[in-house]
């Protein structure tokens, strides 16, 4: 018989608690693995089945990397400007831009990993993981193409963040210059 001060039974059931939490871990884990595989086979299949067709098309290989370039590159602008914004004061603010910015990347990340699936598997052997002609030409395209535009947006980007600091310079120049933009301090002395 147990005695009622000696906490033994308390212990069994911590412990089997902690059982099954660790089992719903693994099984989770096991399920999420499988969701993530299920996913990416869908999306190589996917992108197997479409890209033939694509590349078909007049200048199909150079376009489809060019317009993927210019995806990926408005992906990771809209990933960041997403993921650095400030907050949102409510729950349903903060999920919209949550969810916002997973879409972003997802649209970053997406066309690469679909080029990616129409070029030869390394270890596979079978003609469903065969090396599907323009997509090496369309990638080239992709990579040109992404940092062709990236390069682009960062120089304007650059020349607008320039010309208003210059712009802020020039206001503070003239507040100085009226006495306007001296400190509290420097205009009581």
């Amino acid at each position: 018989m147990q005695r009622q001060g000696d906490g033994m039974g308390v212990d069994r059931r911590s412990g089997m608690r902690d059982g099954f939490g660790i089992a719903g871990v693994i099984l989770c884990l096991v399920i999420g693995t499988g969701v993530v595989l299920l996913l990416m086979g869908l999306w190589k299949r996917f992108a197997r089945v479409t890209i033939p067709t694509l590349v078909e098309l007049p200048a199909g290989s150079w376009a489809l990397g060019a317009v993927l370039g210019v995806i990926t590159v408005l992906g990771v602008i809209g990933g960041v400007r997403c993921a650095s914004g400030v907050s949102g004061r409510t729950a349903l603010a903060h999920g919209l831009r949550t969810a916002g910015a997973a879409a972003c990347w997802a649209a970053a990340f997406g066309p690469f990993f679909y080029l990616l699936s129409g070029l030869r598997a390394r270890n596979c052997h079978s003609a469903s993981c065969a090396y599907i002609p323009g997509t090496g030409i369309a990638f080239l395209a992709y990579v040109v193409c992404g940092g062709l535009v990236g390069w682009l947006l960062y120089r304007w980007n650059r020349a607008r963040t320039e010309e208003r600091r210059a712009q802020e310079r020039e206001r503070a120049r003239r507040l100085r210059k009226k006495g306007k933009g001296k400190s509290r301090a420097a205009r009581g002395r």
